[in-house]
């Protein structure tokens, strides 16, 4: 059905790999040897929560699991943030409880919640970069904030050919959403 499905303009949905989560310390060696930006020991997961005491104990149990290194807050949309932080020679740790809070989500049923997840980095310059990874595409994408809900684009597409080989990447542009005030970035 495949040529049914290209015929009428169909796409099939792309399946989320949380394990691809686990290719960022190795990324990130990669990105600091070509732009000197480090990690910073922050990253997020954003999802949007649901009602219910499911997903409040779930939620409760995520919490419990990571103790004093997880913040919870809720930007301007309605989407609820869980911000991990580690020190920053940790990232291995980090990307392994950025993805247990994924999988726990996934695994309970609220895979659909899921928005994205976000590793911090930085330099000795200010310059700022997360490396995003959406849900729901199983790709990931640089964003690169400047002050006044500006992006530094220069930054993102320099970071896009640094980790061409290294992680999946987003290849539709219009899909590198801005995170503005994601906690951690």
């Amino acid at each position: 059905m495949r040529w049914l499905d290209a015929l009428l303009g169909r796409t099939r949905a792309v399946t989320p790999d949380l394990d691809a989560l686990f290719a960022l310390p190795s990324a990130a060696v990669t990105l600091q040897a070509a732009t000197g930006l480090a990690p910073t020991g922050l990253g997020s997961v954003c999802f949007r929560a649901a009602e219910g005491g499911a997903f409040a104990a779930l939620e409760n149990d995520v919490r419990a699991l990571l103790g004093d290194r997880v913040e919870r807050s809720a930007d301007a949309y309605g989407y609820t943030w869980l911000l991990v932080r580690r020190a920053p020679s940790e990232l291995a740790g980090l990307v392994t409880e950025l993805h247990a809070v994924n999988s726990s989500l996934e695994g309970s049923g609220f895979g659909p919640s899921l928005l994205c997840s976000l590793v911090s980095f930085d330099d000795q310059g200010g310059r700022r970069l997360a490396v995003v990874y959406l849900y729901k595409r199983g790709t990931f994408y640089p964003f690169a904030p400047l002050p006044g809900e500006r992006r530094d684009n220069a930054l993102e597409l320099q970071v896009r050919g640094v980790l061409a080989g290294e992680l999946p990447l987003e290849e539709d542009l219009s899909r590198w959403f801005p995170v503005w005030g994601a906690p951690g970035l």
